[in-house]
Parts: C-alpha cells; structure tokens; sequence
C-alpha cells in the first residue's frame, strides 16, 4: 500500500500539465484512461507494483461509478452479516411465541438460554431464587395499574420460561451504527458540564451509599419527533466518577422510534460500567441482566399510558441490593420481580451506589438549527400539575440494613428550563414528588 501510494504521487507528478478533461469526464488526449495506462506503463520503472493494482486503477478510471457501486454491495453485505450474527446471539430458541397487537413477537425462552447465560460468569447457571426484599415497603399507591399490550389478552409465557421481545433485522437495520445496536451514546447521564445533545429534567440526592431506590411514575407517550431521538424517564442508580469508570444501572420507560421502530412507550432497563462506551446495553440486547418473568417483557409496549386530563397510569420501580448475594434486583408494580443485574458486573457498584437520580431525558439533535419539538414527559411543563404534567412521586431510598427510608436533601435541576422544567415538594399523600417535562422547542425555547 505504501509503494501504491508513493507511486502514485510521483506519476501525478510528472502527468501534471500533460492532458486536461472536459466537463463531461472525457480525456482530451483521445486516449481513454490516460493516467492509469501512464501508472501502469510506470510500473516498468518499479516491477514491484503488482498487475493487480494497476488493474484495478485502470478499472476505477474507466468505471467509477461500477467502483463505487460495488464498494456499496460489499458495505451492505458486510452489515448484513453482522446484523445476522447479532440476531443469532440476541433471539434464542423459543418454545412459544405470540404476537402483540402491535406487532412484537414474544418469544418464550427456557430460562437458563435467555442471552444473560451467554455471559463466561454465568454459563451453565440457572437464576437465582427470590431475593430478601427491603423492609418498610409499602404497596405502591396506584391511580391504575399498567400493563403490557401482548398480555392483555391474557396470554403468559410457559413455566420455566421467560417472555423475550424478539429483535427484527429492521430493528437493527434502523441503528445508525449496528455494532452499537442496543447500546446508549456516551454522555446519558446529566453531569455539571456538557452533555453531549441529551437535555434533562431531574432530582437527585448524593454524598451518601444508597443500596437501592423506589419511585412511582405516570407513563406518558411523548411525542419524538426525529427517529434517532428518544425520549425517557427512569430512575439512575450511580457509582464511579463521570469519566471512565462510571457505573450506572437504569430502569423506567422509553419512547425510542430508533430502538423499536415506533412512539410507544416501552418498559426499559439499562446498565453500564466504563460510561457507556463498550459494556452494558438496553434490555437483554447483551449478557447481563438475567431476567426471571413470564408476564412481562423488557422493551414490549406499556398500555394504558395517561392522557392529559384524564386517567393516570403509573409505573412503580423499586432497584435494590439483595444482601444475601449481592446482586442488584428489579421489581415492578405491586411485588413483580423482572429480574435482576449480576453484581460480578460492575465495579463501583459492587458495592453500593453514591447517587440516585430520577427524571426525564431527551435528545436534543437540533438538525434543523433549532431546538427539538421532541417532547419530554407529557410534553406539558411541571406548572400544570396532576392530570396534566408528568410526575415521580413516592421517592425512597434502601440504606446500608435494607429498609426503605424518605430521601433527604433532594436537589432539583433542569438544563434548559424554558423547554422542559421541574417543580418538587413534600406532602403526606406521596412523599417526596416533583413535576417535570414539557414540550421542547416553543416561544421561549427556539
């Protein structure tokens, strides 16, 4: 390639002046292809350019655009390659699958061969049994319960199983990078600096070891306006600095057309141990998080979702650290386990978190120079209150003994609160809450 190269420049050289080219690509020296026959007759002078380079130059002088058009087959071959073998490693066999109203397959997969097993730590293992949970827990007080579209017709997966969304080539087809396909962006998490396009709304409290986190959300569908923005909102457990070393677990729900090919709002987990960079991934997209529920099925539509005035739905989320092994859990709803992420996993939060944070997230890509109108919550600001904005509510805390415990200290932030904003308070109804959202680009946030 070096000698290509050199060779190259010194013909270019010496070619210079001799011969020109009209507007429509054609040698004027009525000699088509001059400058690669001239490269090839130079070759005389260094035998050790092989013919097949000067082949190929002449052919990409007389045939750029078939050049052009092969080098794009072979690209596209070579996506679709990786994306077969992605789905070979993501979808296992199913011993039942159904189909949801809006079109996901849910495949019922023998536990022990969910993707979580793939895992060199976890090969040959089976999940584990139910956790201790944390004392002081009260049921989660719902306005009305959530459900998930595939089931609502009362289907559930087989004992043994597991209810698994089946990714599609589509689905990898959408991802602007398909070696990253079910991975975040580096920058998710909101830090005191830049945060890389990602615009947040959130509370959070610190300078502490949390060993878990509770909070009850109502779930919205937002409107994303642009395919590889999403909007969320979830509840972050955090350990390590904002640098390399950052550990984050994640649980809520999502509207991500790029991720799942429509504006649902879909239930979520999500993890990371060097800030999102080459480990961790969204649901079972990767080995990790081992889940353990028949019912439900990570990423698979929520319905119903609330509406401005009228029903609210909530989400209720409760991540803790099982203290007989360790690993951290997730529950849903009213005493539902989804599952749980393996401690071996990580490296701070081995131990314990150092931050919890809950809030809203969107992407802010402003292609068109503006700002978003991707809407984050119910696409309405915190000031219009129940029924109309979106909300966290119940907000707890697990300590170093396992017991659920109010926050302390909970400190609000928006990063640009004229296009989406949070108001909080403390009553004997829910606890610590606070408000949060609105609608993007508007008046006062162009």
């Amino acid at each position: 390639m070096k000698v290509s190269l050199f060779v190259g420049r010194n013909v270019g050289a010496k070619l210079k002046g001799r011969r020109s080219t009209r507007k429509d690509g054609n040698s004027q020296d009525g000699q088509s292809g001059g400058s690669a026959s001239a490269i090839c007759s130079y070759s005389k002078i260094f035998p050790i350019i092989p013919s097949l380079v000067c082949f190929l130059l002449l052919a990409s002088s007389v045939y750029p655009a078939a050049a052009n058009q092969a080098l794009k087959q072979e690209q596209e071959s070579n996506k679709l390659k990786i994306i077969a073998a992605g789905l070979n490693n993501i979808n296992k066999p199913a011993l039942k699958t159904f189909q949801s109203r809006d079109g996901d397959l849910i495949d019922c997969v023998l536990s022990h061969h969910q993707p979580a097993f793939d895992h060199p730590q976890l090969k040959g293992q089976k999940p584990l049994d139910q956790p201790e949970r944390p004392k002081g827990r009260n049921p989660p007080r719902v306005a009305a319960e959530t459900y998930q579209l595939w089931s609502m017709s009362g289907n559930v997966c087989p004992e043994g199983t597991v209810a698994i969304r089946r990714t599609r080539e589509e689905d990898m087809m959408r991802a602007s990078c398909v070696e990253r396909y079910g991975r975040k962006l580096t920058g998710q998490v909101r830090r005191e600096t830049s945060n890389n396009g990602h615009e947040y709304a959130v509370g959070y409290v610190s300078r502490d070891q949390y060993y878990g986190a509770e909070a009850s959300i109502n779930v919205w569908a937002p409107e994303v306006v642009i395919q590889h923005e999403h909007s969320l909102s979830q509840m972050w457990l955090i350990s390590g600095s904002f640098d390399d070393d950052l550990n984050t677990i994640e649980a809520g729900w999502q509207v991500s057309p790029g991720l799942y090919g429509d504006n649902q709002s879909r239930l979520f987990t999500y993890w990371t141990t060097d800030a999102y960079q080459t480990t961790g991934c969204y649901n079972l997209l990767c080995p990790g998080f081992v889940h353990t529920n028949r019912r439900f099925a990570l990423g698979a539509a929520i319905s119903p979702t609330s509406s401005y005035n009228g029903d609210q739905f909530d989400l209720s989320l409760l991540i803790w650290k099982d203290p007989r092994h360790g690993n951290w859990w997730l529950e849903f709803g009213d005493g539902v386990l989804l599952g749980y992420w393996p401690s071996f996993l990580f490296t701070h939060l081995q131990d314990y978190a150092s931050m919890v944070q809950f809030g809203g997230e969107v992407v802010n890509s402003r292609l068109s120079g503006s700002h978003t109108a991707t809407q984050m919550g119910s696409g309405y600001f915190a000031g219009e209150g129940f029924g109309r904005a979106s909300y966290f509510r119940d907000l707890l805390v697990v300590n170093w003994d396992n017991n659920l415990i109010p926050l302390s200290n909970l400190t609000l932030l928006a990063d640009h609160p004229n296009c989406y904003d949070i108001q909080g308070g403390n009553n004997n109804s829910w606890g610590y809450y606070f408000y949060y959202g609105g609608p993007g680009r508007n008046e006062r946030c162009p």
